[in-house]
């Protein structure tokens, strides 16, 4: 089985002075939308389920699965190869400004425990052999060079987003460019399957801002307790959300939003999101910081939406009333609110199924058994 370490063999650092122009061309490549049109196929697909070995729709949402599957990959045999799981971790300025039970320095530690084969997310790769890679995308402590981490960090966390915006557009622009070219390396080495995961101390509190922000569900209804919050931190933590938006006032599209409130971690996940698509990958979307990111992603270019299966609803504030908002229905509803991509990671054997059955079950004909 594999080990739970990084696939990158000679770790990515981009600099936040990447030429502008690089980075349009980076965006309109991947903002490109599709074309086909995929009535005729999905059609040989149906009927492919539909001659197996059971009643019509007997397998459920295994069934539909498996048809996305098909689509994406343009194939009435899909396929899962060298599936890959990507944490990306960084420090937020609003952090210290108390939206979080628990410290900054949490991060980094947390970090140090993903490569040292630890934590939970550590546990479930291993289980159903996912290879996981875990990204300094912007976390506020120096990893030692050969500990494991990917570097791609951006600065050493954002800024608080109380009072200035969490980072520049230069900054944003890296990290767009870097989940892009980590993704591009990753399907270079023949991964078609990624799920993306995070780590920082007060992204739940970016992530509920960016969804509010883009969606217009109100602060209230999607603020939750993240790390575990007592009922007088949770208000403390509205409060704070409340303040920051009288500050910056409604923001005009999806990147000024991450931009102004996202973290490194976030933006570099949609920039990742966005690369797996353009290279028909298969994305596995966890909880509600991923889901948050794919909300930008989503927004940027709406074609993606076809690539992603979403892997869990989160027990986290809100998250089900964003997928409602995406009209989109998770495998799983364990309660988890863990993040991390461990939704991805516990869901993955169910796209491994889709995957068995579609190649391999038997048709009515094929089995000698009558289908009238």
């Amino acid at each position: 089985m594999k080990q739970s370490t990084s696939v990158i063999k000679r770790p990515l650092k981009l600099p936040v002075s990447i030429q502008a122009e690089q980075n349009q061309i980076y965006l309109s490549e991947l903002m490109k939308p599709d074309p086909s049109d995929s009535a005729h196929f999905e059609s040989d697909i149906q009927r492919k389920l539909d001659s197996k070995t059971k009643p019509l729709g007997a397998l459920g949402d295994l069934e539909a699965v498996a048809k996305q599957l098909c689509i994406i990959q343009n194939t009435l045999s899909p396929r899962v190869v060298n599936p890959q799981l990507v944490v990306f971790a960084g420090d937020h300025g609003i952090a210290l400004d108390g939206v979080s039970a628990y410290p900054q320095e949490v991060t980094w530690q947390m970090v140090m425990n993903f490569v040292g084969g630890g934590a939970a997310i550590n546990v479930f790769t291993r289980q159903h052999d996912i290879t996981l890679s875990v990204v300094d995308a912007g976390v506020n402590y120096d990893f030692p060079a050969d500990c494991g981490v990917i570097n791609q960090k951006i600065a050493k966390g954002t800024k608080s987003f109380l009072n200035e915006k969490a980072m520049s557009g230069a900054e944003l622009d890296a990290a767009l460019v870097a989940g892009e070219k980590l993704v591009a390396q990753l399907s270079a080495e023949d991964c078609n399957t990624i799920g993306f995961g995070e780590m920082g101390i007060g992204n739940t509190s970016s992530a509920t801002a960016i969804i509010s922000q883009i969606t217009g569900i109100p602060l209230e209804d999607m603020t939750g307790r993240g790390t575990g919050l007592n009922d007088a931190q949770l208000d403390r933590k509205l409060s704070l959300l409340n303040q920051a938006f009288e500050f910056h006032g409604k923001q005009p599209d999806a990147k000024a939003v991450l931009q102004t409130f996202g973290g490194f971690e976030v933006a570099q996940m949609v920039g990742a999101i966005l690369s797996a698509a353009a290279r028909e990958m298969i994305i596995l979307v966890d909880g509600f910081i991923a889901s948050a990111a794919f909300l930008v992603a989503y927004e940027m270019n709406p074609g993606i939406r076809g690539n992603a299966i979403f892997c869990h609803q989160s027990d986290e504030g809100g998250h089900q009333t964003l997928l409602q908002h995406l009209k989109v229905s998770p495998l799983l509803n364990l309660h988890l609110r863990l993040g991390e991509g461990t939704g991805c990671a516990l869901a993955f054997p169910l796209i491994e199924s889709a995957v068995a059955f579609m190649n391999q079950m038997a048709s009515f004909e094929d089995a000698g058994v009558s289908s009238e």
